[in-house]
C-alpha cells in the first residue's frame, strides 16, 4: 500500500499526425482494485491468463472514466496497450483525425470510484503550449483554451 492516490494523464497534440497521443499512469495495485469491482474474472495485470482480456478490461475501464472533447466534439480513442513501469502502469491510447485543439474538455474520474482521496493529474501540450491542473475527488472537469 502507499500512501497516497495519484493517477497522471499526459496529452500531446501530434500536429504532423493530427492525433492526440494520450498516456495515462496509476499504481498497480490501485488500478487491480477498482477493475475488480467491475469484472468478475481473476484480475492480474502484470501477469494476466488472458493478454486480450486484461487489454479490454483497462480499455473499458478507461474509456468509461476519461472523456474528452476537443472544440465541442467528443473524442473517441483506442487502445494502444500498456506496460509496468516501477510501481505503476503506463496505459497509452491515442485518438485519431483530431483538429487543431482550441479547446479541449476533460472529463477525468479515473480512480474516483475507489477511494475519495483520489488526485488526478493532468498535463496537456499542444505545438508549443502546456498547460497542467490537478483534479482533487470530486472535481473531475478541466476545460482549457489554446
Amino acid at each position: 500500500m502507499h500512501p497516497f492516490f495519484v493517477s497522471m494523464t499526459d496529452v500531446k497534440y501530434n500536429d504532423r499526425d493530427k492525433d492526440l497521443e494520450i498516456s495515462v499512469r496509476i499504481f498497480t495495485d490501485d488500478f487491480e482494485n477498482v477493475l475488480r469491482k467491475y469484472t468478475t474474472t481473476k484480475v492480474d495485470i502484470l501477469h494476466p491468463e488472458n493478454q486480450d482480456q486484461m487489454n479490454q478490461e483497462v480499455y473499458n475501464y478507461l474509456k468509461g472514466k476519461l472523456k474528452i472533447q476537443v472544440n465541442g466534439m467528443p473524442v473517441q480513442y483506442h487502445f494502444i496497450g500498456y506496460e509496468q513501469k516501477s510501481e505503476s502502469i503506463w496505459t497509452y491510447l491515442e485518438a485519431d483525425n483530431v483538429p487543431l485543439p482550441k479547446k479541449i474538455k476533460f472529463v477525468n474520474t479515473i480512480l474516483q470510484d475507489l477511494t475519495a482521496d483520489q488526485i488526478n493529474l493532468m498535463q496537456v501540450k499542444v505545438m508549443d503550449k502546456v498547460q497542467n491542473t490537478k483534479l482533487d475527488y470530486p472535481n473531475a472537469v478541466w476545460e482549457i483554451n489554446f
